[in-house]
């Protein structure tokens, strides 16, 4: 028998993927969406395959009739603690109370159980809901993706194909960083969704990858020698980070502030996941550094 997942944010990057997996696997995919919500985001859903959805968020009764008859509620959603704590509350508990037996939080991130709090903006709004959610009786299993692969095509410190520089903090030039491609991350996402014996935490990675190999990855890639240097230590990476944030106060309301992107490359060199759950299903086929790396180095 089918099963059928209900997604919340399926518009987004991610979620579109995720429900692309799901409808390759045969789930039935649900997905819910604001009346407001971009007409031509809405027909890619629906040529997919996708059922739609549009229904006012605030309407906590209309929220639970979508949710009857679901197997598992998928949420993709980002934003800032309107959405990740309290819209996330509020599907959640539309869940519930319709009996969904199964729930993905949008926890799309570095395994945050294993950093100290206060110390990214955004991950501690997903330990919010993380205390709120399994004070419940809802069979819950988080994604630990560490960071999208895609960030490495946008000029960070870490690969800046403008400046042809590869930057580390601290002694971490031979310290593994946690990528995935989105595409990885939403195959694992369906597979998640539609297995009932899902563990409450699951860590994966396309692949890990230090800036050592980054810049052996790159000259072998390209026959280029990029510059390989030691920003600064981690100790200095993090003041400067409080500085910037206490800086521009109004940095707060935005979702990917200077200061947040800055808190989530700190935390990919002061954690790590230790234990990946890659070879929990067959089928999906990770994509390799040297290979994602090729999509944009020439």
């Amino acid at each position: 028998m089918k099963k059928t997942i209900l997604v919340a944010g399926a518009t987004g990057n991610l979620g579109l993927r995720i429900c692309r997996e799901l409808l390759l696997r045969g789930a039935n995919v649900k997905a819910i969406v604001r009346k407001s919500t971009d007409s031509d985001k809405v027909a890619l859903l629906e040529e997919m395959g996708v059922v739609i959805k549009m229904i006012d968020f605030d309407d906590d009764k209309a929220l639970t009739k979508e949710c009857l008859n679901v197997d598992c509620v998928v949420s993709a959603l980002a934003g800032l603690g309107n959405v990740i704590i309290d819209l996330q509350k509020k599907i959640l508990n539309a869940a519930i109370e319709a009996g969904v037996p199964r729930f993905i939080p949008s926890d799309f991130c570095t395994d945050y159980n294993q950093l100290p709090k206060g110390e990214n903006r955004n991950f501690d709004l997903r330990r919010t809901f993380k205390k709120y959610i399994d004070q419940t009786a809802i069979q819950v299993s988080s994604i630990f993706n560490g960071c999208f692969a895609d960030i490495l095509m946008y000029n960070t410190p870490i690969l800046n194909l403008k400046d042809k520089s590869i930057g580390y903090w601290g002694d971490k030039a031979d310290w593994k960083l946690d990528f995935t491609t989105m595409d990885n991350t939403a195959a694992f996402t369906a597979q998640v969704a539609l297995d009932e014996t899902a563990p409450r935490n699951l860590q994966i990675a396309s692949f890990q990858i230090s800036p050592n190999m980054i810049f052996n990855n790159v000259k072998k890639i390209t026959g280029e020698s990029f510059k390989l240097h030691n920003i600064t230590t981690l100790e200095n990476f993090a003041a400067s980070i409080r500085k910037q944030r206490d800086e521009n106060p109004a940095s707060e309301n935005e979702l990917y502030a200077k200061f947040q992107q800055a808190q989530y490359m700190y935390s990919m060199f002061t954690t790590q996941h230790s234990t990946l759950s890659n070879k929990r299903y067959e089928d999906i086929s990770w994509t390799d550094s040297i290979d994602y790396l090729k999509t944009f180095l020439k």
